[in-house]
């Protein structure tokens, strides 16, 4: 926090967040900073808060859970967070609008994906990444928006809604009940638990369309349930020297798959139980991933990236 007139006079230690404080020693922020420094909340006018301050704001929402409306009364009475965020007790601090529209417009500037990368280099160059395989797997959200009526238009194309024309339908679990909304996408670091690789799409997409963008090409392995089975998969991995640990499907005429196959998939499904607490936590945590915040895929995006850099920062910060 910059110094003030006002933080003379507070006791010594008061307003202390020591996870936060581990965060904000964890990376180099003005590498942060260089991405965002040209972003406006607007089109003209000066911006009134520092970009790296509003950003830092933003992975705040994520961590304690916090509407735009929550976390402008929060910066607004919590030193700790003022402190993190880079702002005196003199200064004001911003609204819910200005948080809304410096949002927008980092999804206009199409920033989440340069922030998640510097995040993930900075934390991969500290030693976080053990790189000893990925684990990939995906999970539904269901939309912000009401589901529209199941089934088909009078012209025999899927419904949507009008709120969220991005947001389509699957078919989910043992009984294929349908769902409409978002798939989450991810690639998670065996050993260190970070997450290394994410996509979100549309829920009709399916797991193996975007599989080969979760992986990295520096992993030791790949663990993948089998949905993820291509045999041009295989070779790829092969071919890199990465260990293939994508388990078996019965494949058609098949009867059942072999004894071998059957014990190498529940080896493999041990591993991949990490990936599941992954989603447990963005689901059940403060990251509230059992439904998207806000409306359009680039937006939902953007929430995706800031929550995993969220994750990152605090699971490597301990």
């Amino acid at each position: 926090m910059q110094g003030g007139f006002a933080e003379a006079f507070l006791p010594a230690g008061f307003g202390r967040n020591e996870r936060l404080e581990r965060i904000s020693e964890l990376i180099d922020w003005a590498a942060v900073e260089a991405l965002v420094k040209q972003v406006r909340p607007g089109r003209t006018g000066r911006p009134p808060y520092r970009p790296l301050s509003m950003v830092k704001a933003l992975l705040l929402q994520q961590w304690y859970g916090l509407s735009d409306p929550g976390l402008e009364e929060a910066l607004s009475d919590r030193v700790s967070f003022r402190r993190f965020c880079g702002l005196s007790l003199e200064e004001a601090t911003p609204d819910e609008t200005t948080l809304c529209r410096f949002r927008l417009a980092l999804v206009a500037a199409g920033l989440g994906e340069a922030l998640f990368a510097e995040v993930s280099r900075q934390l991969d160059a500290a030693g976080y990444m053990i790189k000893a395989g990925t684990l990939i797997d995906a999970s539904l959200v269901e939309a912000s928006v009401k589901r529209p009526p199941d089934g088909s238009t009078a012209k025999g194309e899927e419904s949507r809604s009008p709120h969220d024309p991005d947001a389509n339908w699957t078919r989910a679990g043992k009984h294929r009940r349908t769902f409409f909304g978002y798939k989450l996408h991810i690639g998670i670091d065996q050993g260190s638990g970070l997450i290394r690789s994410r996509r979100l799409t549309p829920a009709k997409v399916y797991e193996s369309e975007v599989a080969d963008d979760l992986i990295l090409g520096d992993e030791a392995a790949v663990y993948a349930d089998k949905a993820y089975e291509k045999r041009a998969r295989r070779e790829v991995l092969k071919a890199r020297g990465a260990k293939d640990r994508i388990q078996h499907r019965r494949k058609r005429g098949q009867a059942a798959l072999s004894r071998w196959q059957t014990l190498r998939n529940k080896l493999i499904g041990r591993v991949r139980t990490a990936v599941e607490r992954t989603f447990s936590e963005l689901k059940r945590g403060p990251y509230g991933f059992t439904r998207m915040r806000y409306r359009g895929l680039e937006r939902c995006r953007l929430h995706f990236d800031l929550a995993a850099i969220a994750y990152n920062l605090r699971r490597a910060a301990g």
